[in-house]
């Protein structure tokens, strides 16, 4: 692989087919001629390494870059709109989460879901030949109770999801019993002896013990009551608080389920990643910004 020394490139998830690819289009659309390139990573947690690979053989700390991702459950969500740090090298932010939970929630929007429904309609009635099924749309009122209705089913299992990411966010879930206590392989210790070698083991062994001993049964329920009580607060449903918080994946299931014969959502996002207006949500104009400064 040949990469342009200079050129700006973007990391994301998912593959070229990803939401997550096709939303960073929309952001990049109309930057003029230096025009960045949009690299899909896969996976979310491997794309440092994919990215000294993708550059190599140059430094990666000289590239002009951002890797680009979904919060999920990994931090909360600011108070205001706005992208999140996730990563701080060498006094450089190079990675960039959503302010929503995911790409997904960015579409799942009761006037745009109207949108799509009312003229895939329209286009039935005009063309015999379309294989559109459903009847007329609801209207945008029935949509977005229909949102807000399988947000409510979600609501148990996302707190427990989110209490269980406070767990994980604490260094004692990600805690691993290391192999040496020099900082790595071809750094030896002082002493060789067994006693010594011995001797920190144990200490390797005890502080392990210590670290994961904090993830505990009363920790995880003390974080769940926090979630229940901020999701059962009235203003979290008045300013639909559900559509940044809950998981769009889990809340496109939920809707599925609830409504049967309502329309395919996977198709609707298809549609509407293509109409999504980023100037309405600060975060990613804030993202086109970053990339256009790189």
């Amino acid at each position: 692989m040949t990469v342009v020394s200079g050129k700006k490139v973007v990391f994301c998830e998912g593959k070229q087919i990803s939401l997550d690819y096709r939303l960073l289009n929309r952001v990049v659309e109309n930057l003029g001629s230096d025009q960045p390139t949009i690299i899909p990573t896969g996976g979310k947690f491997t794309f440092s390494i994919f990215a000294e690979g993708y550059f190599f053989p140059n430094e990666l700390e000289y590239q002009q870059y951002i890797f680009f991702r979904d919060r999920d459950f990994d931090t909360a969500p600011s108070e205001d709109t706005k992208l999140l740090p996730l990563v701080n090298a060498r006094d450089k932010i190079f990675a960039f989460s959503t302010h929503r939970a995911c790409v997904e929630n960015y579409l799942l929007d009761a006037k745009l879901i109207h949108l799509y429904w009312s003229s895939k309609y329209i286009e039935k009635q005009e063309n015999s030949s379309s294989k559109w099924g459903h009847k007329n749309s609801p209207g945008v009122e029935n949509i977005a109770k229909w949102i807000e209705t399988s947000a409510e089913k979600l609501q148990n299992y996302q707190a427990v999801r989110w209490a269980l990411a406070d767990l994980l966010q604490m260094s004692t879930a990600r805690a691993q019993l290391k192999t040496t206590w020099t900082g790595g392989s071809g750094k030896l210790p002082s002493s060789l002896t067994q006693e010594d070698c011995q001797s920190r083991a144990i200490e390797l062994i005890c502080e392990f013990r210590k670290i994961v001993e904090m993830v505990t049964e009363e920790s995880f329920e003390k974080s769940l009551d926090k979630y229940q009580n901020q999701f059962n607060q009235a203003e979290f449903w008045t300013n639909k608080q559900y559509l940044i918080w809950f998981h769009g994946k889990d809340l496109k299931k939920m809707m599925q389920k609830q409504e049967l014969s309502y329309i395919s959502l996977d198709k609707f996002f298809n549609w509407a990643i293509t109409q999504l207006d980023i100037t309405q949500h600060s975060d990613l104009m804030e993202l086109r910004t970053r990339i256009d400064q790189l």
